[in-house]
């Protein structure tokens, strides 16, 4: 996942006054913590950080902050949003190092439903687990995982030891092999003719000789 650059400044003031009067400047007060530093207080600038944070997968998007020449390395931890309008009001960034392993929910994708075959026979796929969260090396945290259905049949299981993860990383729950996602029958059942063929229909001649009878 490429690593997005933001530009802070320091916020000398806290406090609910403090942070009122950032957002009518058009910032977004937030706070960078962890790795066993002491927190820095920031403003972000409100439209740069409304477009980011609206983003995919943003709370396993890496970010480097810059503010006043150094460079700090976070993943968004939680994003206080206002009840009505919806927009930012506070951020709090973790940091994070190179050598470091965080948990992230990682988006799941699913492909080749075309030539599934359950799905052609009339199946469902029952999405249990659209995201999974795993451990995963800091640096290299992955957009999504994905899922091949090629010639999966009704009544298929796809549970997570089943699914190739990127290197490194490995699931949070390690005391079960966790459903995903499944392929389910529909509710009325699959049609008796599943190749897809209609029905041969009698002919006309064939009805008389049967009225006949």
């Amino acid at each position: 996942m490429e690593t997005i650059e933001i530009k802070a400044e320091a916020r000398s003031q806290v406090g609910k006054g403090s942070a009122r009067a950032a957002r009518r400047a058009g910032l977004v007060p937030a706070v960078i913590y962890g790795n066993k530093q002491t927190p820095i207080t920031i403003t972000l600038k409100a439209n740069e950080w409304r477009q980011l944070m609206h983003k995919s997968g943003i709370f396993s998007q890496l970010i480097n902050i810059e503010l006043d020449n150094e460079k700090h390395f976070v993943l968004p931890r939680d994003i206080q949003q206002h009840p009505v309008s919806e927009e930012a009001e506070h951020v709090d960034f973790l940091r994070v190092t190179q050598n470091a392993t965080v948990a992230v929910g990682i988006n799941v994708e699913f492909l080749n439903e075309d030539l599934c075959t359950g799905i052609k026979l009339g199946g469902i796929l029952n999405v249990v687990r659209s995201q999974v969260e795993l451990n995963c090396p800091a640096i290299s945290i992955p957009e999504k995982i994905t899922v091949d259905l090629t010639g999966l049949n009704v009544g298929h299981t796809i549970h997570i030891s089943s699914i190739e993860l990127p290197e490194g990383c490995t699931p949070t729950i390690t005391d079960r092999d966790f459903t995903v996602a499944t392929i389910a029958a529909p509710r009325g059942g699959l049609d008796e003719t599943d190749d897809g063929e209609e029905t041969e229909k009698p002919t006309e001649e064939a009805e008389e000789n049967k009225s006949d009878s």
